[in-house]
């Protein structure tokens, strides 16, 4: 009988005998999988193949079915219907847990970690009870120096960076997203699944995160990659399967498409952009400016130095890029900008007004909206409906507020405008917002 792997170890591989990383075996086999949540088909009879030794990209319009999909395989889901095989051998995987004592793991848009624990506290959180010999659990004890140090291995070798001590409250987002890949290795996981890991990552975080993913396909690891950004799939997959209304349209091997053909794929049609040249960007007209920094600092949340003086200009009719490595004071400047956190010292003007330290609530009504990093943990609330989420910056507004009460047609007519306007997918306005794709999450923000 197979025996699931113990924290910090390779997993065995299914299907009766080893099986080596360039078996002829499929390491993941999906076949004719349909899901349906009420009437909303999101998988239908789809039929996906990875191998071990590839990054299998998984691409798809918002909506496409592309989490749904890989939420089966990660044991999230159960399908209404098809077969589920790893390394050959047909599962049913009730649970996260079921999958990871199969070897696979997922890190999804929204993290699972607990702010209050630290890194290695939450890597053994929820990992089976075992012996001795898994390295994690003696006995009640946790032998947190021996998980600590497994874990500064495989920070090492995959060029993490994590410290095993740091408290996840006191990481950015990136640094967040590289402990749950962390701790899915540390549990054994072989096949890995990664939902739009660099929508939240900087060019340069994307660049080191796609590198580990190409080396660790070369280990013989079997990597599922879903992304939108089209540069990033041609750069990093082996092979691409295009989703489109819970079906498969095609799989094709990287380098026998294009950017185009993959785009036309995803939408059933030509896209026919429009691009402006340099000489019609610098033509734009650009006016005086809306917002002006000067001098500010602030602390981050270990109270240590964020921002030093911080100087700049916003003007109207312009786009303002802020770059740099995660953790060198973006998210501390957006956070003083809108309200969240109190500047130490110079000054924020919004036309001419100095609106530092004022309340988030003050700031929103004097114009400034905060489209953060992490969107469930602070943008959305996942646990209330989509009506519920529309309404967080206006339910104290009439015609929504009725006095003490909310008015019910009104906060239905609000929901449904932006629906529509911004083609948010959704069954219906009382969906659970944790049940959308993380694109209509990022498009009702």
């Amino acid at each position: 009988m197979n025996q699931s792997p113990g924290p910090g170890q390779a997993p065995p591989e299914r299907g009766g005998a080893d099986v080596p990383p360039s078996s002829p075996i499929a390491a993941v086999s999906m076949e004719g999988v349909t899901k349906r949540f009420g009437p909303v088909v999101a998988n239908d009879d789809v039929t996906f193949v990875a191998k071990r030794g590839e990054v299998h990209a998984l691409v798809g319009e918002n909506g496409a079915g592309k989490s749904t999909l890989m939420s089966i395989l990660a044991g999230m889901y159960r399908p209404d219907a098809g077969i589920l095989r790893i390394d050959g051998e047909a599962v049913t995987l009730r649970s996260p847990a079921d999958a990871i004592g199969r070897g696979v793991g997922m890190v999804y848009q929204h993290f699972m970690l607990v702010d209050s624990l630290t890194v290695a506290e939450n890597v053994v959180l929820g990992a089976r009870r075992s012996g001795p010999k898994t390295g994690f659990r003696s006995g009640l004890w946790l032998r947190t120096r021996q998980v600590e140090h497994r874990l500064v291995e495989l920070s090492a070798r995959y060029g993490f960076g994590i410290d095993p001590r740091a408290r996840i409250w006191q990481l950015s987002v990136g640094e967040r997203q590289r402990v749950e890949i962390i701790r899915l290795l540390y549990l054994g996981a072989r096949i890995l699944v990664l939902d739009e890991p660099t929508a939240v990552l900087t060019p340069q975080e994307s660049r080191s995160l796609l590198r580990t993913l190409r080396g660790m396909a070369a280990e013989g690891f079997c990597v599922i990659f879903i992304s939108h950004k089209l540069d990033e799939v041609e750069s990093v997959a082996n092979q691409i399967t295009v989703l489109r209304g819970g079906a498969v349209v095609a799989t094709v091997l990287a380098g026998a498409t294009d950017r185009r053909e993959l785009a036309r794929m995803m939408v059933g049609r030509e896209l026919a952009g429009t691009l402006l040249r340099d000489d019609e960007v610098a033509a734009q007209t650009v006016g005086e400016p809306v917002l002006a920094i000067a001098g500010l600092t602030a602390r981050n949340d270990k109270r240590l130095p964020a921002l030093h003086g911080v100087t700049l200009d916003v003007r109207a009719g312009e786009t303002l890029g802020v770059a740099g490595v995660a953790g060198n004071g973006q998210r501390e400047l957006a956070e003083v900008i809108t309200g969240l956190r109190v500047a130490t010292g110079g000054s924020v003007r919004l036309e001419g007004r100095d609106i530092a330290n004022l309340s988030p609530r003050q700031i929103a009504r004097a114009g400034v909206a905060h489209i953060p990093e992490d969107r469930l943990g602070t943008g959305l609330a996942g646990g209330l409906d989509v009506a519920s989420n529309a309404i967080l910056r206006a339910y104290r507004d009439r015609p929504i507020a009725r006095g003490v009460f909310l008015g019910t047609g009104p906060v239905g007519r609000f929901t449904d405008g932006l629906i529509d306007a911004y083609d948010v997918k959704t069954p219906s306005r009382r969906t659970r917002l944790r049940d959308l794709s993380g694109g209509n999450q990022q498009k009702l923000l």
